[in-house]
């Protein structure tokens, strides 16, 4: 069997250094830098001709900077003769522009998906997209995983789950991910109306079922970007008397005023995972972060020996 290469960018070092950990491999050597011009800069330092490679590079903030650093790591990979090459993406930025919702605007999901399989990428592994449909922008292969099952585990080792609990959906568009989590974790489900009204602020207005008083209000999305709306539904359900409340999602960007929000909203503790990195200022007392890393490095072996993913999450 071809040999297995996983080299990181420059973006999430210590995800791709653990994941390499949980497969028993060293990274692979690569130097990248940029330019005096600030143009990328990129060589292997060992051989891929004819090998399996994974190249782990999550395109966060800053975006175009780490966007264009895995175009060029892969275009580096086809033209030193690869036999495979996997995008390894936990977090795929330009997800939320995934359709026109108005006039004289781009698709710039469908744009980067483009980007990434013309630069020679044979096949793209994800974690937990905006929008699912997204697997259908890209014209190779593509994995997508999902963070719910570590969360949930997190979670219920807190004793976090049955009838005390209630799964709050923020949004009318996060109601199929809370269901899923009420599957494992129990409870009830509510769901906040959320009215956006421009494309940085929303309203919160009422709750939908619960009933949310006196219970353990858990509340999960994809990401939390500015955290506008995670923080309008948290103080919308804690008026309505839950006792705690306590946020997780997949992707922890924290970007803009998300930390003055998160530090004054009433929230017990923020979960999210390692998919991009949580440093500095965005350490805040009741984070938790999560490391991913051993799904993904189970899928990177399953990929490896072509055997199925979506085992992963049977009966999870």
């Amino acid at each position: 069997m071809r040999e297995l290469k996983i080299f990181s960018g420059r973006a999430n070092h210590d995800l791709a250094d653990k994941l390499c950990r949980h497969l028993h491999l060293k990274p692979a050597r690569i130097t990248l830098g940029q330019f005096p011009d600030g143009e990328n800069y990129c060589k292997l330092d060992e051989d891929v001709r004819g090998r399996d490679v994974f190249l782990v590079q999550p395109t966060c903030p800053p975006v175009n900077d780490n966007l264009i650093e895995l175009l060029t790591m892969i275009d580096c990979c086809k033209r030193a003769s690869a036999e495979r090459i996997t995008a390894v993406i936990p977090y795929f930025g330009y997800a939320r522009q995934d359709r026109k919702d108005e006039g004289r605007v781009p698709i710039t999901a469908k744009l980067v998906a483009n980007l990434i399989t013309r630069a020679g990428a044979d096949r793209v592994l994800t974690m937990d997209l905006h929008a699912a449909q997204i697997q259908g922008f890209f014209d190779v292969p593509v994995d997508h995983l999902y963070a719910a099952p570590v969360i949930n585990d997190h979670f219920v080792s807190r004793r976090f789950a049955g009838d005390e609990v209630v799964v709050v959906s923020p949004d009318e568009g996060s109601i199929k991910r809370a269901l899923g989590h009420t599957k494992r974790l129990g409870g009830n489900l509510a769901i906040v109306d959320k009215r956006r009204t421009n494309a940085l602020e929303v309203r919160q207005n009422t709750i939908i079922g619960g009933p949310v008083e006196g219970k353990v209000a858990l509340m999960f999305d994809d990401m939390i970007s500015t955290a506008g709306s995670i923080c309008g539904a948290a103080r919308l359900v804690h008026e309505a008397g839950a006792k705690e409340i306590h946020i997780a999602c997949t992707h922890g960007v924290l970007c803009g005023p998300a930390i003055e929000r998160l530090r004054e909203a009433p929230i017990d503790s923020i979960t999210v995972t390692d998919t991009i990195p949580v440093t500095g200022e965005k350490l805040l007392p009741n984070l938790v972060q999560l490391s991913v890393a051993p799904l993904l490095a189970e899928a990177i072996k399953r990929i490896h020996h072509d055997q199925s993913i979506s085992e992963l999450f049977r009966e999870r």
